[in-house]
């Protein structure tokens, strides 16, 4: 069985406003390593929906993009892409599938069918999946900003607090720092 790890950009005031990150080189190196290493993507469909708008153009070479941002998005392209949703069920972007609607029985096959993981990318979806205790590891790269605006991370509250074991907290070169913790069980 594979892992469900949470990965997302957050601001020290916990805003994951895809905007308020850092966009560099060594950002985009550190997603890419972590998309590499699993075996699937798992998003909400409005994440899918912003992603969509953009990745597979940059994929394309329709959109300029450096080097690192081009390598991303060809990867991204090319990995198994999971959507929650539903309000959707045509999505045409490369290798992209609707999972089902029992949120908890979904989710647990789709890592029990992926041993090299499964990469969640969405906030609102993180809140939930984190209610249903399938999380397992929470890799977060924190921005040295304060945004003072939301989104916010789990700004809807869970139902107790988590218990996280520290892993690995590597400062990269912009003043972000990779937080890799593990679920206490």
């Amino acid at each position: 069985m594979g892992l469900l790890t949470f990965s997302l950009n957050v601001t020290l005031d916990g805003c994951v406003d895809h905007e308020e990150g850092i966009a560099d080189d060594e950002t985009h190196a550190f997603f890419t390593r972590l998309m590499d290493e699993r075996g699937a993507m798992l998003w909400g469909r409005i994440t899918y929906e912003m992603m969509e708008s953009f990745w597979p153009a940059v994929a394309r070479g329709e959109v300029e993009a450096a080097p690192a941002v081009r390598e991303w998005a060809v990867k991204l392209d090319a990995k198994p892409k999971f959507v929650v949703s539903s309000t959707r069920t045509d999505f045409p972007w490369a290798n992209s599938h609707n999972i089902g609607s029992d949120l908890r029985t979904s989710v647990q096959k789709l890592k029990d069918a992926t041993p090299a993981g499964v990469l969640l990318g969405s906030g609102k979806l993180a809140a939930e999946l984190d209610r249903l205790d399938l999380i397992d590891e929470y890799q977060l790269l924190v921005h040295p900003r304060i945004a003072g605006h939301g989104p916010t991370l789990y700004q809807s509250g869970l139902h107790r607090a988590r218990r996280l074991e520290l892993v690995s907290a590597k400062p990269l070169r912009s003043g972000a720092v990779a937080m890799h913790y593990r679920r206490e069980r």
